[in-house]
């Protein structure tokens, strides 16, 4: 298989059909899917296994969080880089190096027997989460054009994207209860090792070639958005530890805001930056990915808080609490596959409103948890909602961020909505993390004279502050999605339109 399958409908010398081009599009995405559900599940399968984690290798409390954070930090500070690279240098042959140096990594940390081992992998773990992603997702747009197939392909996209970070709590809990933390890791290097050899044999080799011959590298960019980006996700994740005003956080905001100016004034000098600047006027790349922003801040928040709800206050288990991510994984499928079908039929923008508002409502209802719940009463309607929503959301916003971008510039635009996404979840749960603590720490405070509120009951507040917070972020990312778009007429195609219209304002590309 040597060449770029053909589009459906699409015949070579009058010998290969329909069905059978289909079928082999359809592998295709199979495995460029499961290359980008390793990356959502890495991002959650060590949640619950965490105090597992800590007795096993040693870890602190603080360092628990760098089993996370160090992942997170390397996927989202280098995606642009990752994007970028599969534009100069073959989106298939990133792919590829992604994935190798990813199963490595997670193999690593499964064998990891001192803290500075476990994060030391994990944080290659993320640099190949960072090659892998973005890769992947141009090559999705490239296979599938504008249209009905387009539409279909980033419902899958979407509904992988999604149910991956739910299947890593519940993966998570299952393994760690049953053959031990290790299993955590070692399973994500068993999955992105199949991925590898999928890719191998099923993505056409004529993907290796770049859109364009490689160019001077972007060096200054790269270094300062790299850092800058460290340096705020590491402000962000120490606030809620330290607090807002300590030294050591505002020394990181400052860095981050002079490294990320020096970005803005390197991209602008250099012959072919990193991050053409220009990019946030293609298409609607720049609205796609403020709203992605503000999703992701919610995305994250939901996937750290809930098992912890379920574990430190009602008592669930790790595999209990894996296992009731199941209905929230299934709602996020359904979504995920009805996203394209209501676009076409009310049109983008109003698809991608209404799955914001159907999760914030979902979100007020959790944000009614007690401390004397169960999961039946306080948990599984709320998810199913949320899970629906979310499903819906993330597909029109997806194909929003790399609609309208010129071929050599798909890499560049899949890595920039990864890296909002990511990037807004680390502020959204920096932020979510400290109203929750102070929340707690206050019902704690107000009783501490008295009979004392029980722990559990003050753990309770703080979650139900942060999904409070979390239905106000997303009821105002439903408002902003249409101010963005105030004057624009929905697109309606019953064969399939773009997943959403252009910003106001933007002249439409011709694809």
């Amino acid at each position: 298989m040597s060449g770029t399958p053909p589009a459906d409908g699409q015949t070579t010398r009058g010998q290969t059909t329909r069905p059978r081009a289909s079928a082999r599009l359809g592998a295709v995405l199979a495995v460029l899917a499961s290359a980008q559900f390793a990356v959502a599940l890495s991002t959650s399968i060590v949640n619950v296994a965490l105090p597992a984690v800590r007795d096993g290798v040693g870890l602190s409390d603080a360092g628990m969080s760098w089993v996370v954070n160090s992942y997170g930090l390397a996927f989202g500070a280098l995606l642009l880089l990752g994007g970028r690279a599969a534009d100069l240098l073959g989106r298939r042959r990133v792919l590829l190096a992604g994935l190798l140096l990813f199963a490595v990594s997670a193999l690593a940390a499964g064998l990891a027997s001192a803290p500075w081992m476990l994060v030391t992998a994990r944080t290659a773990q993320g640099v190949g989460a960072a090659a892998i992603a973005p890769a992947a997702l141009s090559l999705v747009m490239r296979l599938h054009p504008s249209g009905h197939a387009r539409g279909r392909a980033l419902g899958v996209w979407g509904a992988v994207s999604g149910a991956g970070g739910a299947a890593g709590v519940l993966l998570g809990g299952v393994l760690t209860q049953t053959l031990g933390w290790p299993w955590v890791f070692h399973a994500s290097a068993i999955g992105a090792a199949v991925v590898l050899v999928a890719t191998l044999r099923l993505v056409p080799g004529r993907l290796e070639e770049p859109e364009r011959a490689p160019a001077r590298l972007d060096l200054a960019g790269t270094l300062t958005v790299t850092t800058g980006l460290v340096a705020l996700v590491y402000g962000l994740t120490a606030a809620g530890r330290s607090g807002w005003t300590d030294p050591l956080v505002l020394g990181a905001f400052g860095a981050a805001a002079v490294l990320l100016a020096l970005f803005v004034f390197a991209e602008r000098r250099h012959p072919d930056p990193l991050l053409p600047l220009g990019i946030f006027s293609q298409g609607s790349v720049g609205p796609a990915n403020l709203v992605m922003a503000l999703l992701g801040s919610v995305w994250v928040g939901l996937f750290f808080f809930l098992p912890l709800y379920q574990q430190q206050v009602l008592g669930a288990g790790p595999l209990e609490a894996g296992l009731s991510q199941l209905p929230l994984a299934a709602a996020n499928m359904l979504g995920s596959a009805l996203a394209p079908v209501l676009a076409r039929r009310v049109g983008a923008y109003r698809a991608l409103v209404a799955g914001l508002a159907i999760q914030a409502v979902g979100l007020l209802w959790l944000a009614r948890i007690s401390a004397d719940g169960t999961f039946l009463t306080d948990v599984l309607g709320p998810i199913l909602l949320i899970g629906l929503g979310l499903g819906m959301a993330f597909v029109q916003l997806t194909g929003a961020a790399v609609s309208g971008v010129r071929p050599a510039d798909a890499g560049l635009a899949s890595g920039l909505v990864n890296t909002t996404r990511q990037i807004g979840g680390s502020v959204g749960l920096a932020v979510l993390g400290t109203l929750a603590a102070a929340r707690t720490a206050g019902a704690t405070a107000r009783t501490a004279g008295a009979a004392g509120l029980p722990h559990a009951a003050a753990l309770t507040e703080g979650y139900r502050t942060a999904f409070l917070v979390s239905a106000a972020v997303l009821g105002a990312a439903a408002v902003l999605s249409r101010l963005l778009v105030r004057g624009t007429e929905p697109e309606r195609d019953t064969a399939g339109a773009d997943p959403l219209p252009h910003s106001p304002g933007t002249p439409t590309k011709t694809r």
